[in-house]
């Protein structure tokens, strides 16, 4: 297996669009994983850790730019996380200090799992995915970008490369539902937000269908939103879960969610 390690971002497309089999890395934390159990073995890795231009965050006339490195505990802190709590909530639920520090926005999207912590609280934001090649660039809506379990719209030259996010200051919060508080992947998962401004509801949960769905109504259907956000969603009967319960869960995770943002 060969390592390439590009300096910028203009190197890493370049190399990615000579070897587009070679699986994007930085904090590896979904990928060792693949390796470690030889689930994957792809015939090269492009370590995308020296390339300065995927890290942090900026804004420019009020939209977020989220480098596709920015790390969970890095959306854990002020002040991004005032402009996105929903997403710092997520961010504090992974794993552990060091799989926070090491765990990127970029890899949750490029993994694709429906069980993804960062997808919920994006989508309810209506985010979107700057994708870049040699091409040039271009942007998803995070729906149209999440296509199937563990699949996404990437083509074999492209590398995500941000997330762009125009923070609505809707009250919001995210909850997710394991069998235990951290290092465990969500039996489900949901982010509620409640936009006064715009008489808008809007959820989106994880670990219930086969990708992240988005369930949104109108302010004054709030009595019967849990129920609609439970029939929205497509769960499976698995180790972690039965269906039923699933479904059982998102109604009332729904519930409490609107009881967080409307009080």
């Amino acid at each position: 297996m060969e390592v390439f390690t590009p300096r910028s971002l203009e190197e890493a497309l370049r190399l990615k669009a000579e070897q587009p089999s070679a699986v994007p890395i930085e904090g590896g934390t979904d990928v060792m994983v693949e390796l470690n159990f030889d689930r994957a073995r792809p015939e090269a890795l492009l370590n995308l850790n020296e390339v300065a231009e995927l890290r942090g965050w900026s804004r420019d006339n009020g939209l977020l730019r989220l480098g596709a490195s920015l790390t969970y505990t890095e959306a854990m802190a002020a002040p991004l996380s005032e402009q996105l709590p929903a997403l710092a909530e997520a961010s504090r639920t992974v794993g552990s200090p060091q799989i926070r520090n090491r765990g990127t926005l970029g890899g949750n999207l490029g993994t694709a799992s429906p069980a993804g912590d960062a997808l919920p609280p994006l989508l309810v934001e209506a985010a979107e995915v700057e994708l870049s090649s040699v091409r040039g660039v271009r942007t998803l809506a995070l729906e149209d970008f999440l296509v199937g379990p563990k699949r996404n719209a990437l083509e074999a030259d492209e590398l995500i490369t941000a997330v762009l996010v125009q923070p609505s200051g809707a009250r919001q919060t995210f909850m997710k539902v394991g069998p235990r508080n951290a290092m465990v992947i969500a039996v489900c998962s949901l982010a509620v937000s409640v936009d006064q401004e715009r008489s808008e509801l809007r959820a989106a949960y994880g670990s219930a269908g086969p990708v992240t769905g988005l369930v949104t109504a109108p302010l004054d259907e709030v009595d019967s939103f849990p129920e609609r956000v439970a029939e929205a969603a497509s769960p499976i009967d698995d180790v972690r879960g039965s269906a039923r319960y699933r479904r059982h869960a998102l109604r009332v995770l729904a519930e409490r969610g609107l009881q967080r943002c409307l009080t």
